[in-house]
């Protein structure tokens, strides 16, 4: 389990100002006061007592100076979504370079990365994976974070920086549609995970799945429930919603297969047959 939290230490949490950020901030206030918060905007819900430091990920000396004196990073910051590749490029490899490298040389010790289930989304819905398969990433965005997985690992190898990954599905109050139900994560859960990612006195590197305690889960989240995950989200209880939302949305011959739903399917021009494992 994790250890109690060092509230002494300084916490950088990039990406404050985005959905997830704005989700999983109040909780985050009552375990880590005095987090520190970053983005290229300020929040518009700022509360009295956060503190909120103004940096562009592409930027290394705003990027170097959030870092200095940080013990631990929150790295969620970057671009959330599928774009041109200039974009990704810029926000979500150059970005996270940036973050790696400032953290580094700041000394610090441990860093939760954002990574997502698009790093992994060619694969197909009816097989159970873990953390140890071959990243299939089903868009530009996901490959940037397979990228960001990588690059965790080599700090971890080659630097001792401790370092989760968390190939998170989707964040929100319950799943809306039928895909979701596999991959959906409340922000409580999250957050747990964010935890053992921060304070778990065994975590050197890590691939976790950010996912709820979901019935029709396409994920093997094993190495999570060893280091003391235990989940209290399940998406079954809001099934009858997603069902309804997804007959609105129709059958896809193409995300209807693959764990990336729609990502898979944008751009998409190969024989289904070919795609995937």
């Amino acid at each position: 389990m994790p250890e109690a939290p060092d509230r002494s230490r300084r916490i950088i949490f990039t990406g404050a100002a985005g959905g997830i950020g704005t989700m999983i901030r109040p909780l985050l206030a009552r375990l880590y006061p005095g987090l520190v918060l970053s983005d290229r905007v300020r929040p518009k819900d700022l509360q009295s007592g956060e503190t909120f430091v103004a940096a562009d990920l592409t930027r290394p000396d705003e990027v170097a100076s959030v870092m200095e004196g940080a013990h631990s990073v929150l790295h969620f910051g970057g671009q959330a979504s599928e774009g041109p590749w200039d974009s990704i490029l810029q926000a979500n490899i150059i970005g996270c370079y940036n973050l790696f490298e400032a953290a580094r040389q700041a000394g610090v010790k441990r860093i939760v990365f954002a990574s997502s289930n698009h790093a992994i989304g060619f694969y197909p819905r009816r097989k159970r994976i873990g953390t140890d398969v071959t990243v299939r990433p089903d868009s530009r965005y996901g490959v940037s974070k397979a990228f960001g997985e990588a690059l965790g690992a080599l700090y971890s190898d080659k630097h001792g920086i401790d370092v989760t990954c968390l190939r998170i599905g989707n964040v929100g109050p319950r799943p809306v549609d039928v895909r979701r139900l596999s991959i959906w994560i409340s922000p409580e859960d999250l957050v747990q995970l964010i935890q053992i990612g921060l304070d778990h006195p065994k975590v050197r590197f890590e691939i976790l799945y950010g996912a709820s305690d979901n019935a029709a889960s396409w994920w093997d989240n094993s190495r999570a429930q060893k280091l003391g995950y235990r989940p209290t989200g399940k998406a079954e209880a809001f099934r009858a919603h997603a069902e309804a939302e997804q007959a609105k949305i129709g059958p896809d011959p193409v995300s209807d297969l693959f764990q990336g739903g729609t990502f898979c399917s944008a751009e998409f021009t190969n024989d289904v047959k070919r795609a995937g494992p």
